[in-house]
């Protein structure tokens, strides 16, 4: 049983403060150490004119495309991040899911895409999608730097990721993990849309 089924009532607004107040504390128990490491190596990236490609699976699919058009976009400077989404073409998607396997629907694309010194952002609740795993050993015998957004207990991308960012919730709390890594996007895009003066 996770917190969320610890603290469930039938209450809406008993069940609506009780999860904003989990929220909060998972938001507090952030390390802000991992979001320096994460601007440092996003802002080296658009120094060096590095790509930065962000994936996920499902929900984190969506926070992915939504990081990438923040970043690449949303920041408005001349001189912007070179920062895409690669689960966001679905003719891209099921072509290569139904000739090569879902596993390796990322590999297939950093190979077209991907070069020595860019940066690859795998964004999972869980930190076990193969697919991303996948793409992790794929870019760290290619040059490619890994940063792993992860929840729950960080799963094995915390560990095979050259950095991370670890959102700690119970296991299968996918809902406050997927809101803590919207905020961080919306965090790291505010911070950096103000420090860029260009």
């Amino acid at each position: 049983m996770n917190n969320i089924d610890r603290f469930f009532t039938e209450d809406i607004e008993n069940f609506s403060k009780s999860y904003f107040d989990y929220l909060k504390n998972i938001l507090a128990s952030i390390d802000v150490f991992e979001i320096k490491k994460f601007i440092d190596t996003l802002l080296n990236a658009r120094k060096n004119r590095a790509t930065i490609f962000f994936i996920g699976n499902g929900g984190s699919a969506a926070t992915a495309s939504h990081f990438a058009n923040d970043l690449a976009f949303g920041i408005n400077t001349s001189d912007p991040f070179k920062a895409m989404s690669i689960n966001d073409n679905v003719p891209v998607l099921t072509a290569l899911s139904n000739d090569h396997g879902y596993e390796d629907i990322f590999i297939r694309q950093l190979k077209v895409y991907g070069k020595e010194g860019d940066v690859l952002v795998g964004i999972s609740a869980s930190g076990n999608s193969e697919n991303i795993l996948r793409a992790f050993k794929y870019a760290a015998s290619n040059g490619i730097l890994t940063v792993a957004l992860t929840g729950f207990d960080g799963g094995k991308m915390k560990f095979v990721a050259d950095q991370g960012l670890h959102i700690p919730t119970d296991m299968k709390e996918y809902g406050p993990a997927e809101d803590a890594h919207l905020v961080i996007d919306h965090l790291v895009s505010s911070y950096l849309m103000r420090i860029i003066r260009d």
